[in-house]
């Protein structure tokens, strides 16, 4: 019987057994990130806010939020006819509504086509009111004309 530790029985014995440990590595790393592929999906899934849009057969449409955010603030539903054109085509508001409101009724555009979305607001103030419409602690917007330019008046 061949015992030496060099011998290539011996070696392929050692890479076969290497080789077995890389195997079930590999495959216990890919279940791990299977499973956590595949929870985040399920969580993501159960928690992502859907918005539905359906006509009402007259010439209103029928928004709805889906899977809603719960707490104190509001949805406010806005469109715009161009995606990626904010100067020709901003986004406008289309309905504001009021805390805990998840169902829209909004006039049809007049455009053929639109896109639409909703925002969650928590401060009580209309993006359209906002200072700013990217810090919701900036408050409402107020404009104070101390005195009127070049001598005019202000009716």
């Amino acid at each position: 019987m061949n015992t030496n530790k060099n011998s290539p029985q011996n070696r392929a014995g050692i890479a076969n057994k290497n080789q077995v440990k890389r195997v079930l590595k590999t495959a216990a790393y890919d279940l791990g990130l299977a499973l956590l592929l595949l929870f985040g999906c399920w969580a993501w899934a159960q928690t992502a806010p859907v918005l539905t849009v359906t006509p009402t057969g007259t010439n209103q449409l029928s928004i709805t939020v889906t899977n809603a955010v719960t707490g104190t603030g509001s949805y406010e539903v806005w469109t715009t006819p161009v995606l990626g054109d904010v100067v020709d085509y901003p986004w406008t508001g289309a309905a504001m509504g009021t805390n805990g409101q998840t169902n829209f009724i909004v006039n049809t555009p007049t455009y053929p086509a639109g896109f639409y979305r909703a925002i969650w607001d928590t401060n009580a103030i209309p993006l359209w009111e906002a200072a700013d419409p990217h810090n919701p602690s900036a408050g409402i917007l107020n404009v104070w004309i101390d005195s009127p330019a070049n001598g005019s008046t202000l009716n």
